[in-house]
């Protein structure tokens, strides 16, 4: 079996709008972008990681309003509960190892999260509620 699957499966898309499928070269995941009739494989972990990098920079250009949304989110005030807040944003790369739970993918995509590729895996934009492109 497998060790994980793609992080954003099911919320990348190509540049015609249409999901892309996930599929399994060994024990690698791979997005399947189609091309022309030819199924082009990117490395899930390409795709993942520039996503990664986009959440990493919005978290960073915005970590004080984002760790006081968690924290009210979470319904806790106190310096301990805020430093594990502040920690785990800074090792969102431990989510390429251990992988993005079903209800946080399932609640990004409810939000219209999502993530538009190039038949390369290179990510074109990014959006959700908020619009976010050209990453």
């Amino acid at each position: 079996m497998p060790s994980r699957s793609p992080l954003f499966s099911g919320l990348v898309f190509d540049e015609q709008g249409q999901p892309v499928e996930v599929a399994w070269v060994g024990d690698e995941p791979h997005y399947v972008v189609f091309d022309a009739g030819f199924r082009r494989h990117v490395p899930s972990e390409y795709v993942d990681r520039q996503v990664l990098d986009w959440f990493q920079q919005q978290i960073a250009a915005n970590k004080d309003l984002v760790t006081e949304g968690v924290l009210s989110m979470l319904g806790r005030d106190d310096l301990f509960s805020k430093a594990m807040v502040d920690l785990s944003l800074k090792n969102l790369n431990e989510l390429m190892q251990h992988g993005l739970p079903d209800d946080a993918r399932t609640w990004l995509g409810l939000l219209g999260f999502r993530v538009t590729v190039d038949i390369h895996g290179n990510v074109l934009a990014i959006s959700g509620p908020v619009e976010a492109s050209d990453e």
